[in-house]
């Protein structure tokens, strides 16, 4: 039985699957037992072996960006070896190549340097990032010896250990056949469906995003049971046997690299995919889970439809959250004279606001988790946004207004009133 302000969710066919880590090649086992072995001291700081000379110089800003990036892919998990926390840094020429790795994700990028001696560096991703950050902007000069990188900008100075470089796994891009997407629309794509992923490690399938060709065109889907995203990019043309599941929190990181970007490149295989963004390249196993039949939540008819103002109805959500919290509910009442908004607790607190819209249907009133229901309508691009009900009980749709109205779904289970 539902019980007030419980969230609903869908059955859904996907097992629940705790995460499992597999030692796929030989380096990564003598790595792994190279922990245990007391005569080998090659991953202690200070050790001269896996350490070449290196040195350049950098502007800091540039510097930053490129670091900023490699410390959020670097692995933060305790247990982890502490190779795998670090950034490589290879001097080639005037050519910079930064590398990072959770053994999961990996990011590859080049940046132009003042380049005075090619070498090889490993260190800590957070620490080189935390120092550069913290210098003024201008010129930075980082001279690594065979124990330590100095960080050195104007009259400060930084000197850190480093660690073995051969420690470090080797790592390549996806072996497919690169295919080129408009950086604007995929990226606006994944700020739309990434949202609606899950989080709970347990239930390993929903912390993915499918990419499934439907139609011939590129479909993203997501879900944490509670709530559904679609997007179809019809510009996007790829084969209908497409179906990979990538995990979220990489296709995070893609948005990011797709900010301000006007092309990227995508290359799959069976293991991996790759996004080529400017250069910058992420790569990211692919998940096999068993993804759940979600084609059988768009089949609905909804014979009760609102439009309303987007901004409107956002800025009457963040009210009404003041009072809904801990992802409380909000009661939306669809009539023909609009919307109205209420929110209330348990200490008799009480909001509500009234909203233009146009209305056809039933009068409802029905009531959402409102982080959801924000999440849902920040999501539409338009100016307008549609909230279509079937009953109290059964999940609504929002989608946009006008022609779009198919490209972008998102779907919501109700709370009960």
């Amino acid at each position: 039985m539902w019980k007030s302000g419980d969230n609903v969710r869908w059955p859904l066919s996907a097992p629940v699957l705790a995460p499992r880590r597999f030692i796929h090649n030989s380096q990564a086992l003598l790595q792994a037992l190279s922990i245990y072995h007391p005569s080998d001291q090659g991953n202690a700081p200070g050790r001269t072996q896996g350490r070449t000379p290196v040195k350049f110089r950098s502007e800091r800003e540039q510097l930053a960006e490129a670091l900023g990036l490699a410390s959020r892919i670097a692995s933060g998990r305790v247990g982890a070896l502490p190779a795998l926390s670090g950034v490589r840094l290879q001097v080639k020429g005037d050519v910079l190549h930064l590398t990072s790795t959770d053994n999961d994700m990996t990011l590859q990028a080049t940046l132009p340097v003042g380049g005075d001696r090619d070498g090889v560096s490993l260190i800590s991703a957070k620490l080189l990032n935390d120092i550069v950050r913290s210098l003024p902007e201008g010129k930075i000069t980082l001279e690594a010896t065979a124990e330590s990188l100095a960080v050195k900008s104007g009259r400060s100075q930084f000197t850190v250990p480093t660690y073995n470089a051969l420690d470090f796994p080797n790592v390549t891009p996806s072996a497919g056949a690169p295919f080129s997407v408009p950086a604007g629309e995929f990226g606006e794509a994944l700020r739309q469906v990434v949202r609606a992923a899950s989080g709970d490690q347990m239930r390993i399938a929903l912390t993915g995003v499918l990419l499934t060709g439907e139609e011939g065109s590129l479909r993203l889907v997501a879900t944490d049971s509670y709530r559904l995203a679609v997007r179809d990019v019809t510009s996007i043309v790829i084969a209908a046997s497409t179906k990979v599941l990538i995990p979220s929190r990489a296709l995070s990181e893609v948005q990011r690299l797709l900010s301000g970007a006007t092309e990227a490149a995508i290359s799959l295989d069976d293991n991996s995919v790759t996004f080529d963004v400017g250069g910058t390249k992420l790569t990211t196993r692919i998940l096999t889970n068993e993804y759940p039949n979600y084609k059988n939540l768009l089949s609905g008819t909804y014979p009760n439809a609102i439009t309303t103002g987007r901004d409107a109805l956002l800025d009457a959500l963040r009210r009404a959250r003041i009072l809904a919290k801990d992802q409380g509910p909000v009661r939306l009442a669809m009539t023909g004279n609009g919307l109205k908004l209420t929110a209330g607790t348990k200490d008799n607190d009480e909001f509500e606001e009234d909203l233009d819209g146009v209305y056809s249907g039933t009068d409802i009133t029905i009531a959402f988790n409102s982080d959801y229901l924000a999440a849902g309508i920040d999501a539409i691009p338009t100016d307008d946004v549609i909230i279509k009900t079937i009953d109290p009980a059964r999940p609504a749709v929002i989608t946009a207004s006008g022609d779009t109205d198919s490209e972008y779904l998102y779907l919501l289970m109700p709370q009960r009133i």
